[in-house]
């Protein structure tokens, strides 16, 4: 059952259909549905399929490698000695096949990638050298580590600059794509229930896979994530130590943004999280950056090169706010604190998350889907003439004049405004009136669950965004 992903599906059967060479990547972070994709669209196409082993030396993926290769028809193949001759043997299977488009599909190719192994020059010497000049060839690649990807095939600047003919990013699915995946697997659930899901465990098909009939949310959770013999017991540490050969470093700064709201800087991460900074901050956070776990943006006023750093992905965020925490290994955690304090705090964020992860909706609810605009969270401390300190949920900097200042609310029923959310809000404005440019109106937008309450305050609302526009396509 593959739901939504119908570009992506379009993308590779034009490459399917084509009369010329086609070399497409697919990436995006791990468990979202990458493989899945790919053998659901072509199935029963491959002339040749392999996946890299996870942290295996060479000796090990050149064992695979030929297994692959006999199990894909190869007569007496045998374990190659050198990348540039497993290659060789690949070009032997391709050319006694028979049908028409060779279809090679190789899964987790930075895993191939070992150190020392000459594994890129020989991919290079394979497609440039043989398969780019053949008609019949579509060679899909696949990789969790996204910057590997990026770095070593769309952005290669050697032998493989331009080669790679199409690619393919695969995002997290939407609200909407979650509520057609349950349908599809026959659960009910409610939109509130989905949405509060959603904060749990972001857009990942993979782990909504393991949410089961019959079961309340709750009880889904705690068996999921709490109970040790859950499916997501120990995901956290398994999704960093897979994507990265030194997950260290990348934990230690998940761990620093994962109670900043509005985030930080480089400079603040790297003594924060007591990281040098230097090129390899630059790399582990272009990294996670390229997976999805953090976003990069810059507030007005703010020079471009320092630019602030935001912890997004939901499952990391609540693996830290409960997961972490549950040190008495209570198999029922999460029902017995959702009227906590705690809770109640998670919600706040991990609703304002799940908003940024779906900008496009909420712009498409405005009637701005058209509009060029940016979007940020934003903050400024207090001033000395004794005002408070302020942190705006997400701002929408749009080019047609107009700036939405965002407050995400998360909540039970209708979203009753106070006298201070009235004077928090004014305060607001004002200080993001200072900093913005002077021809631009502030419309203040609140987004919430199930729309706002009329009362005395309501009217300093000029547009309300509900829950329901976050499902729209």
């Amino acid at each position: 059952m593959l739901i939504g992903r119908e570009q992506e599906q379009q993308r590779l059967l034009e490459a399917f259909n084509s009369n010329e060479p086609q070399f497409i990547a697919v990436y995006g972070r791990r468990r979202v549905g990458k493989t899945y994709l790919v053998r659901e669209t072509l199935k029963n196409k491959f002339v040749f399929e392999h996946s890299g082993l996870a942290q295996s030396d060479r000796s090990s993926q050149f064992e695979a490698w030929k297994s692959a290769l006999s199990e894909s028809g190869l007569k007496n193949a045998k374990i190659p000695a050198t990348w540039i001759e497993a290659f060789d043997m690949l070009k032997m299977l391709i050319k006694s096949s028979r049908r028409r488009r060779k279809v090679i599909f190789i899964d987790e190719l930075p895993w191939l990638d070992t150190p020392r192994s000459g594994f890129i020059a020989a991919l290079e010497h394979f497609w440039n050298g043989w398969a780019s000049g053949r008609n019949d060839i579509m060679l899909v690649v696949c990789g969790s580590a996204t910057s590997w990807i990026i770095n070593n095939l769309i952005n290669n600047y050697g032998g493989l600059h331009n080669r790679v003919t199409g690619k393919i990013h695969l995002k997290p699915f939407t609200l909407h794509e979650c509520e057609l995946y349950l349908k599809g697997r026959h659960i009910a659930m409610r939109r509130y229930s989905i949405l509060e899901c959603y904060m749990i465990l972001g857009g990942i098909p993979y782990y909504w896979s393991f949410l089961k009939q019959g079961e309340s949310l709750s009880q889904n959770i705690d068996r999921m994530c709490f109970n040790p013999d859950g499916e997501l017991y120990n995901e956290f540490h398994s999704l960093y130590a897979s994507l990265f050969r030194n997950p260290q470093p990348y934990i230690s700064i998940v761990t620093t943004l994962a109670s900043k709201r509005v985030g930080l800087t480089r400079e603040q991460i790297a003594k924060e999280a007591a990281i040098a900074s230097n090129g390899m901050l630059t790399q582990v956070l272009q990294d996670l950056e390229y997976c999805g776990f953090i976003r990069k943006y810059t507030q007005p006023s703010m020079h471009v090169n320092n630019c602030i750093y935001q912890l997004i992905d939901p499952y990391t965020i609540f693996y830290f706010q409960f997961i972490a925490h549950n040190i008495h290994h209570d198999k029922n955690y999460w029902s017995n604190t959702l009227e906590s304090s705690t809770h109640r705090a998670w919600c706040g964020m991990a609703f304002e998350r799940v908003c940024m992860l779906h900008v496009e909706q909420i712009k498409a609810a405005l009637g701005i889907a058209g509009v060029a605009s940016v979007a940020y969270a934003w903050s400024a401390p207090a001033t000395n003439d004794g005002r408070r300190g302020v942190q705006v949920d997400i701002i929408i900097d749009r080019n047609d004049n107009v700036i939405n200042l965002c407050e995400c609310k998360f909540s039970k029923q209708e979203y009753s405004l106070t006298l201070e959310d009235d004077m928090s809000i004014a305060n607001k404005v004002e200080r993001v009136a200072q900093v913005s440019a002077k021809h631009k109106s502030i419309h203040v937008t609140l987004i919430t669950t199930f729309g706002i309450a009329n009362n005395a305050y309501f009217n300093s609302i000029q547009r309300v965004i509900t829950a329901e526009d976050l499902f729209k396509p």
